[in-house]
């Protein structure tokens, strides 16, 4: 986890730039509905990386899915800025997917194969604003952010690309239209463990470089540890504890938070030897 030095005394929190507020979703199933979250409500700080972890059917996606806007929700609200975005539609939500971006799980299921990588490119401009740029000069911006050349990606077809590259591009294209908000929702979960730790460099950068306020939805607690700032754990789609990462990994208030922290057994070390080093 990199360190985030700390506010000086007095100092305001940064602001909420989203924020789930007592959110719920249930879905019909047979003889009943299936509540998938249950009342969450969690605070988005511009800047700052927040990462959602738990099992499989915790629940995290779904509230990821409802931030976005691809999932209604069934009640509650969900804030971008301190205005419920939970109704709005026409322009105000194309501005709002604008502002709130998302890089998915797949990158292997998120391409036309037949296309190449600048025509999907292109395509994510159409409704942009550019501010003076060209389409390809806004995108030659976008793929440096993330460490590709034009030549690596552009005139190349999706099956041309390994899997990190495809990642890569992924966010590239989140990035194109500016956005100020980016969900990566198991974003490194079908990549190996090197890269892994190259997308999630790459998260870190885009913090650092433009100030972006992440949400890293993820089931690896490890993850989660060494890249954010704050850690939400959920269970059964509630929110079970919650607080920054240093807290939530050193001393765990929740059974399953310390389910979780024992399936990373030599986590606390080496995060206490980063400290020490």
């Amino acid at each position: 986890m990199t360190e985030t030095a700390p506010a000086p005394a007095g100092a305001a929190a940064a602001p909420v730039v989203l924020a789930a507020d007592h959110v719920t979703k249930q879905f019909r199933v047979a003889g009943g509905k299936l509540t998938a979250v249950d009342d969450v409500s969690v605070e988005f700080r511009e800047g700052q990386v927040l990462a959602v972890v738990g099992e499989s059917g915790s629940g995290k996606s779904t509230l990821a899915r409802m931030l976005l806007r691809l999932l209604p929700v069934t009640s509650g609200a969900v804030l971008y800025r301190g205005r419920d975005i939970t109704r709005i539609k026409g322009a105000d939500l194309r501005r709002y997917w604008h502002d709130v971006q998302a890089v998915f799980q797949d990158p292997f299921a998120s391409f036309n194969q037949f296309f190449t990588v600048g025509h999907m490119l292109r395509r994510s401009l159409q409704t942009a604003d550019l501010g003076g740029e060209t389409a390809e000069q806004r995108i030659e911006r976008c793929l440096g952010y993330v460490g590709l050349k034009p030549e690596d990606a552009v005139y190349k077809y999706p099956h041309q690309l390994s899997g990190g590259q495809r990642q890569r591009v992924m966010i590239t294209r989140a990035l194109l239209v500016d956005p100020k908000v980016l969900v990566a929702d198991e974003a490194t979960s079908m990549l190996d463990a090197s890269l892994r730790v190259s997308v999630l460099n790459v998260l870190q950068d885009l913090r650092r470089d433009l100030g972006l306020t992440v949400l890293f939805i993820t089931h690896d607690i490890g993850q989660a540890c060494y890249f954010a700032d704050q850690v939400v754990v959920m269970e059964h789609g509630q929110v079970v504890e919650h607080g920054p990462t240093d807290d939530v990994i050193f001393n765990p208030q929740h059974s399953y938070t310390k389910r979780l922290l024992a399936d990373v057994p030599n986590l606390k070390g080496s995060l206490k030897s980063q400290r020490l080093g």
